[in-house]
Parts: C-alpha cells; sequence; structure tokens
C-alpha cells in the first residue's frame, strides 16, 4: 500500500507540472499576440478628410479635421481624430496657407489643394481636398469689403425659458463671397425680459414668453451694417408691467407739419428692467387735442396748428389691467432747431510724406431738414490723440488760430494720431463724434529729406501776425486779411469791421504756417489813411496815402543760419482823423 500510494503521488506532481506548463505557453502566446495587434493597430491604414471640398472669402478661415482608420483590413475597424497628428500643407500659399492644426485661411481667389500627410501601416499615407477662395482680386487683395449683412435663421422660436437658440452672423463681400461674421458683430436683444444674448456668440437663451428682435451689428472702417431676426418663446410667464413713462416728457414742434418722436418705456415688476414698448401692440398713443397734434402708433408725433396737447401712453398687461404716462407737445409757428442726425469727417484718412507735411480734413453734418448735409468745419471741436506730434487747428474758440483753417493736421513727427470732430446737437445738447486718420509713415531706410521720423518734434512752424493802428483814428479805420487758403478776412480789425456788422479790435492777431504770402488790405472807409509802419516787402499804391484800397504784402519765412527769420510778423497801419 505504502508503494501505490508513492506511486499516486508522483502521478499527482507530474500532472500538476504538465498543467502549468501548459498554462505558461497559453499565456505567452497570448502576451505575444496581443503585443503584435496592439503594434499593427498603431499605424493608420487610411486617412480622411473633411470637408473634402468647400468655398470660402479671401481673409475667411476654415477648419479641416484628419479621421484615420486602423484595423488593417480586420472587421471591426476603429477610426481615431488625427487632425493633429498629419502634416497640412497647401498647394498654392498665394490661394490659401494651412496651419499645423488644420486651420486654412483664404488669401486671394483661386483654388488650391489641401493635402494631410503621415506614416501608415504601409508606409506614408496621403489624402487631399480641395479649398476655393473667392472675393479676392485679381491681383491678390486679402481684404474684401463687407457690403451687405444678414442673420440665419431669420426666426427661431423656443418652447420655454431657459431653451437656447444659435443665430449666425453672414456678410456678403463686394466680390458676392459670404463670410461668417458671427464673432465679429455685437449681438443685441430688444426684450431682456422675452430672451437675452450673446454679445458676441449670437446664442440667445429664453427668458419669458413672447418675441424679442435679435440684432447684429457689424462695424468696420467707418462702415456700419445691422440685421434683424427673431426669437419666440412659446410658453412661460408673461411679466406685468407696473409702470410706463414717457420721454422725453416735453417737447414742441412747428405747426408746418414737423415730428417728434416720443418713447414708451415699461417697467417690469418682476425684474424691475425697463424694455421699449414704444410700438408695441400692448400700448395706445392718443393725443387730447388732435387738431393741434396728432400721433402715430410708433409715438411720432406732427404738429398741425398753434397750441398745447397733452400726449398720453396706455399700456395693456396681459391681465388686462392698464398702466398710462403722460407727456405734453407744444406747436409754434417757428421751428426748433433740428437735430443733428450723423456727423463725418471727409477723407477718412490722410497720409503725408514729409515732415511739417499739413493736411485739412472736413466736418459734416447730417440734419432732418433742408439743407440736409451741412459743412461743420469751422463750428465742431477738433481734437488730435497725439498733439504734440500732430497737433490739428479748431476753428471755433477763441484760441483758434484765424490764419489756418479748422481741421488742418500738421506732421512735427512719424507716426498715426486719431482726429476727433465733436459737434453738439442743439436738440438734446447731446456730443456726437466721428473720427479720422492722420499718418505720416516710419522712415525708409536710408532716411531721405524731409521724411518724419520718431522723435523728430520739429517745432511747430506757424507765426503770429499782430495788426494795430499806430493814428489817432478810433472811429472807422479798417484792416482785413485773408487765411492761408484764401477765405477772406479772418483778419478783421479795426472799428470800420463793427461798422459793417462785425466785431474789429483795436489790436488783431492771426496765426499762418511759415511760408505763408499774407496781404493785408485797408480799404476806403473814409479814414485819412498815412501808410504801413513796417514789414512790408510789396506795398499798392505806392506811396501808400491813398484814400484805399492800400495794401501790404508780405512773406513769412522761418529762417536759417544765414537768413534773418521773416516771423511772427508785427504790422502797424497808420489812420488819421
Amino acid at each position: 500500500m505504502a508503494k501505490l500510494g508513492l506511486h499516486n503521488d508522483g502521478v499527482k506532481y507530474r500532472d500538476r507540472s504538465r498543467f502549468w506548463r501548459l498554462l505558461f505557453a497559453a499565456l505567452l502566446a497570448s502576451g505575444v499576440a496581443l503585443l503584435l495587434a496592439s503594434c499593427g493597430n498603431s499605424l493608420v491604414d487610411v486617412i480622411q478628410i473633411s470637408p473634402s471640398s468647400q468655398s470660402i472669402a479671401a481673409g475667411q478661415t476654415l477648419q479641416f479635421t484628419a479621421t484615420g482608420v486602423y484595423g488593417h483590413g480586420s472587421h471591426p475597424s476603429s477610426t481615431q481624430d488625427v487632425t493633429d497628428l498629419v502634416a497640412w500643407t497647401s498647394s498654392s500659399p498665394s490661394v490659401a496657407t494651412i496651419n499645423a492644426t488644420g486651420l486654412a485661411t483664404g488669401v486671394s481667389a483661386g483654388s488650391t489643394t489641401i493635402t494631410a500627410r503621415m506614416n501608415g501601416f504601409g508606409g506614408v499615407i496621403t489624402t487631399t481636398a480641395t479649398l476655393t477662395v473667392t472675393g479676392g482680386s485679381g491681383g491678390g487683395s486679402t481684404n474684401s469689403t463687407i457690403t451687405s449683412l444678414s442673420i440665419i435663421p431669420g426666426s427661431q422660436s423656443v418652447a420655454k425659458p431657459g431653451q437656447t437658440a444659435q443665430f449666425i452672423a453672414i456678410g456678403t463681400t463686394s466680390g458676392g463671397a459670404t463670410v461668417n461674421l458671427s464673432g465679429q458683430v455685437v449681438w443685441t436683444s430688444s426684450s431682456t425680459q422675452i430672451a437675452t444674448v450673446g454679445a458676441s456668440t449670437g446664442l440667445a437663451t429664453a427668458v419669458g414668453q413672447g418675441t424679442s428682435a435679435i440684432t447684429a451689428l457689424y462695424t468696420d472702417n467707418g462702415i456700419t451694417l445691422t440685421a434683424t431676426a427673431t426669437l419666440t418663446v412659446v410658453a412661460g410667464t408673461t411679466e406685468q408691467y407696473t409702470a410706463v413713462s414717457i420721454i422725453p416728457n416735453a417737447q414742441s414742434v412747428s405747426a408746418s407739419g414737423q415730428t417728434g418722436q416720443f418713447i414708451a418705456l415699461a417697467t417690469s415688476g418682476v425684474t424691475g428692467l425697463e424694455e421699449d414698448v414704444t410700438a408695441s401692440p400692448q400700448i395706445k398713443w392718443s393725443s387730447s387735442i388732435p387738431t393741434i397734434a396728432t400721433i402715430s402708433s410708433s409715438g411720432l408725433v406732427t404738429g398741425k396748428s398753434v397750441g398745447t396737447s397733452a400726449i398720453t401712453a396706455e399700456l395693456t398687461n396681459p391681465d388686462g389691467s392698464l398702466v398710462t404716462a403722460s407727456a405734453s407737445v407744444s406747436v409754434t409757428l417757428t421751428a426748433p432747431p433740428e437735430p443733428l442726425l450723423s456727423l463725418n469727417i471727409i477723407p477718412s484718412s490722410i497720409t503725408v510724406g514729409n515732415l511739417q507735411d499739413s493736411a485739412n480734413f472736413l466736418a459734416i453734418g447730417t440734419y432732418s431738414t433742408a439743407p440736409y448735409v451741412r459743412d461743420l468745419t469751422n463750428s465742431v471741436t477738433w481734437l488730435s490723440s497725439s498733439p504734440n506730434v500732430f497737433p490739428v487747428i479748431n476753428g471755433n474758440s477763441s484760441s483758434a488760430n484765424s490764419g489756418v483753417p479748422a481741421g488742418t493736421v500738421t506732421a512735427y513727427g512719424a507716426g498715426t494720431a486719431t482726429i476727433i470732430a465733436e459737434a453738439t446737437d442743439p436738440t438734446t445738447n447731446s456730443i456726437q463724434t466721428a473720427t479720422a486718420s492722420f499718418t505720416c509713415p516710419e522712415p525708409t531706410n536710408p532716411v531721405q529729406p524731409g521724411q518724419c521720423y520718431p522723435g523728430s518734434q520739429a517745432a511747430a512752424l506757424l507765426a503770429t501776425v499782430t495788426i494795430y493802428n499806430e493814428g489817432l483814428n478810433t472811429t472807422n479805420w479798417e484792416v482785413t486779411a485773408p487765411s492761408a487758403t484764401g477765405t477772406p478776412n479772418v483778419i478783421h480789425c479795426g472799428p470800420g469791421w463793427a461798422l459793417n456788422g462785425g466785431t474789429g479790435g483795436s489790436v488783431c492777431v492771426a496765426t499762418y504756417p511759415i511760408g505763408t504770402t499774407v496781404t493785408l488790405t485797408a480799404p476806403a472807409t473814409g479814414a485819412q489813411f498815412g501808410g504801413w509802419s513796417s514789414s512790408c516787402t510789396t506795398i499798392s499804391p505806392n506811396p501808400s496815402t491813398a484814400a484805399g484800397p492800400n495794401t501790404c504784402t508780405f512773406t513769412i519765412t522761418a529762417g536759417t543760419i544765414t537768413t534773418p527769420a521773416n516771423s511772427n510778423i508785427s504790422v502797424g497801419a497808420i489812420f488819421n482823423n
């Protein structure tokens, strides 16, 4: 029995040894298979590009994506985003470029092949897509002017508050191409109680029941475009309004049919926010005396005859309750000042080539009545963002340089300044502004004579001309002179000018640019003229003692080391009784 037991134990030992050898071999084979499978699947079989064909405008961007297919013919195969792993190239970089992340940028009109390349299971694998660029010029312009703006979709509807809707702003270029401007416009909602919208995203979020106008505003290089869509929230709570107010609470119009705009603002009882309900179907406008003034459903009042009428806005809440507000309109025979609708600077930019070069901007205002377009150059306030380098001349202040036209900018260094015109609306006393740019570019290398250069900051080459009377006459003498550009009578000195309805002091001062030739005139006023005292290079008549007109001409010079300056000139005129 002992031998039999030993025999059985030996069999058991041999069986267990064989079992472990077989298990180890199986595990080893399985590991090798997994390793081989893993190594094989790390190399891509095929690359797919999306989109395979696309058209964009010059200056617009497009994101390409690359997807790798793995499996080496086995099923099922697997896919992976390899956009950042492939090498991206464009066959025509002058048409479009593409960076390492697959972002393509349109450069000029044409077509290019976009290629994605990477090492694969069978070697180097490539695939291509076609990109067409529109809107560029034959010369390869990188920019196209946006001529119109639209929102897609034009209207959307959501079921309840909290839900969102995406709006997209689409611009159309001068070349006929379309550009996605969603991130370049400013988004607003007409009623934030109904819906809000991300100012830079176009993503609208429902707040309460109703319909809100979603507006996109695009501005570029002085161009302003708007587009409007609507978002309707079907369900939700409609807020009740607790008050309504009218802005302004009083205004005056002419009986000749002049119009004025009233605005109605309603206050929400839940949020306390104010909403413009001027043209809301919930509001009713009325005039107490329609024969004096009428008012439309949009709050536009029209003068009919002289008198005063009460204007009422009655707002009906969804529950039937009413809130009202009142204002008044006075109708006169004389029209009040008309509002300034807009202000623009012409041209929008000026570039000069040399130090001390000057250029003149014009300020143009648009009004609601004729003359609709008016030259405001001499009445606006001119400002420069770099007054020490690019000073601008004003024409509406006591310190104005009367010898130089308003809006004139002079370069005393290199760089760019923003030139600002400010005008006051006579009806609201609000200030409207317009901007332009003035540039004297950095110098070339080598620097050429006369070029602007950083830090040059030449002294402002303006000279002061002073006119005065050396005689005894204090009643009717007069001296006049034009500006550097020929505007007459910017100098109007003496009581003779005052007799013509103007104001002329006994001493007059004006400022002229260096290099200007100035002609002073003493017209015939009845005063006994005794001649000019100094500084005149040309006198007519000669001797200048005739009854008039008598003239004195001189040129303002800066002077050099060898030539004395003829600047800051004083000229005396002799007028006797």
